[in-house]
């Protein structure tokens, strides 16, 4: 399932009004969710061809519209002189040349997830079993400034272990074989922030599993045969 569903009606090959269109539901997910306001995030997909479609500069992500997504080269500059995209381009970009594997990638501002990085708590914490298993640890990469070439750089080493991070102050990165993976790796990211968050607020602090725990986890995780990279696996956002 990919939540592109029919092509939209344009200029475009039938790949690129799938990917246009899934964009916008995307971005109107994101929106509802509440995990992006006013014209917070990003969203991009990689087509075949190697060139990448991406939500434009300025715009609000809960009422994009197919025409309004910019298509771009991996060089950020903008095909067909089309709509300018986010000044946050360079994050996707670092992303696809590290990570070949990876089709989509989206960029919010989860409220409890950036909460947690700015309280100091590490998301890399295993407590949650089913997160071990699906998603693993959930990095926090260092603070750096948006809209400058340290953000994107901020993100390289760590991108290339974990298919989950959190800038620190600022917003998460989730990547996935399709639009609809990545969305999903947010949704829990998000949602096992609001746990922790609640553990952490009535008891005063977490207790990790115990590491025969997440070894086990770990196991069932390479039984089900989930390929999505884990730190808790490869210890690379440590």
């Amino acid at each position: 399932m990919s939540y592109e569903g029919q092509a939209a009606k344009g200029p475009w090959s039938e790949e690129e009004g799938r990917l246009r269109k899934a964009l916008c539901n995307i971005g109107a997910l994101c929106y509802q969710k509440g995990f992006i306001v006013g014209a917070d995030g990003n969203i991009s997909a990689r087509m075949s061809d190697g060139t990448v479609l991406i939500t434009p500069a300025g715009a609000m992500k809960g009422f994009l519209e197919p025409q309004h997504i910019a298509h771009i080269d991996m060089q950020g500059r903008v095909i067909d002189d089309g709509p300018r995209c986010s000044t946050e381009t360079g994050i996707h970009l670092v992303a696809y040349q590290e990570r070949p594997d990876v089709k989509a990638l989206v960029h919010a501002h989860p409220p409890h997830a950036v909460a947690m990085t700015i309280a100091g708590i590490d998301l890399q914490i295993p407590i949650i079993p089913e997160i071990v298993v699906t998603i693993g640890g959930i990095p926090t990469t260092p603070m750096a400034t948006p809209g400058t070439p340290e953000l994107p750089e901020s993100i390289r080493h760590t991108i290339r272990c974990s298919d989950t991070l959190i800038m620190k102050n600022h917003g998460s990165v989730c990547v996935g074989a399709n639009l609809l993976d990545a969305f999903k790796k947010l949704d829990m990211v998000e949602h096992t922030a609001k746990i922790l968050w609640l553990a952490h607020v009535v008891r005063g602090g977490l207790e990790p599993l115990p590491p025969d725990a997440v070894a086990k986890l770990l196991a069932t995780r390479q039984q089900l045969g989930i390929t999505g990279r884990n730190t808790l696996e490869n210890s690379c956002g440590r």
